[in-house]
């Protein structure tokens, strides 16, 4: 919540409090275990990040006011912590899913990730909150396949980056294209499942990539665990892109991996918190999320 750029920024701390009172109002905050984020470490950030990027990171803080890192990204006193521990609640994630402790888990944290490269912070993002709690899989819990789900409006750009070429991850994702990162059309990797999307694709057209495109190429690959980049800014209400997916689509595409990890890793989820920056189908699709993953 101390992470804020200034009034009018869409990545605000009300995006959490639209969650949190739609969990409430739809009666499942209840049933759900809470859990604090704890700091993520600095080994565990440098399996992803490159340690001049990281010193540039601390350099760069302000202790008053706002730091610019780009036109898009900027930095308050609060940021680096926050961004410490949203890193760090994927990280606890993991361990909780991987050790039985719990049988999915959704990060509810910012700011988001997926856009950070391993030397690079861009479209709100500092460090890749997903990509650390990957490696954090690898190398603590020994997982040798993982999957990861991005159907965030925007390309996960610096995901796609990290893992590029590695054969023990595979990315499929869908993004609005031409869009904001303006990449992802030609993948970079063999193991990159990269679909573009016209603006005003709809949740049937959505349903249809999943079915046909990703589906294939994750039961060939058999992943022990899977990690979604939970962007909910592919909502139709949401001005932020141009795409018309709906909370039904979300519970949709949310149960089908739940049916697959069900079959192939052992019901191992871990969700992440990306974008969606309109307050009230934000919360209205996580909760549709966080129902489809605790009905399991």
């Amino acid at each position: 919540m101390q992470h804020n750029v200034g009034e009018g920024h869409p990545e605000c701390p009300a995006r959490l409090v639209a969650i949190r009172d739609q969990l409430i109002a739809s009666q499942l905050f209840d049933f759900l275990t809470e859990v604090e984020a704890p700091v993520v470490s600095d080994e565990q950030l440098a399996r992803v990040h490159a340690p001049r990027y990281l010193e540039y990171l601390e350099m760069s803080l302000p202790l008053a006011g706002t730091f610019r890192l780009d036109s898009d990204t900027a930095m308050s006193p609060g940021t680096l912590i926050a961004a410490k521990r949203a890193a760090g609640a994927v990280v606890r994630a993991v361990d909780l899913v991987c050790s039985h402790q719990a049988p999915n888990a959704f990060c509810a944290i910012r700011p988001p990730g997926h856009h950070a490269e391993s030397a690079k912070a861009m479209g709100f993002c500092y460090y890749n909150n997903l990509a650390v709690g990957v490696r954090h899989a690898q190398f603590r819990h020994g997982l040798e396949r993982i999957a990861i789900i991005d159907f965030d409006v925007h390309h996960g750009n610096g995901t796609e980056e990290i893992f590029r070429d590695d054969p023990h991850v595979l990315m499929c994702s869908i993004f609005q294209h031409p869009f904001f990162p303006y990449c992802g059309d030609a993948p970079l990797g063999e193991n990159m499942v990269n679909v573009p999307m016209k603006a005003g694709s709809s949740g049937a057209d959505f349903r249809k990539v999943v079915q046909e495109q990703w589906w294939p190429r994750l039961t060939a690959f058999d992943p022990q665990m899977i990690f979604i980049s939970a962007g909910f800014d592919a909502h139709r209400e949401d001005d932020m892109g141009s795409m018309g997916l709906v909370e039904a689509d979300y519970e949709w595409v949310t149960r089908e991996l739940m049916r697959f990890a069900a079959e192939h890793c052992e019901g191992r989820i871990v969700s992440v918190l990306e974008g969606g920056y309109e307050l009230s189908p934000l919360g209205r699709s996580v909760a549709a999320h966080i129902r489809a993953l605790s009905d399991g």
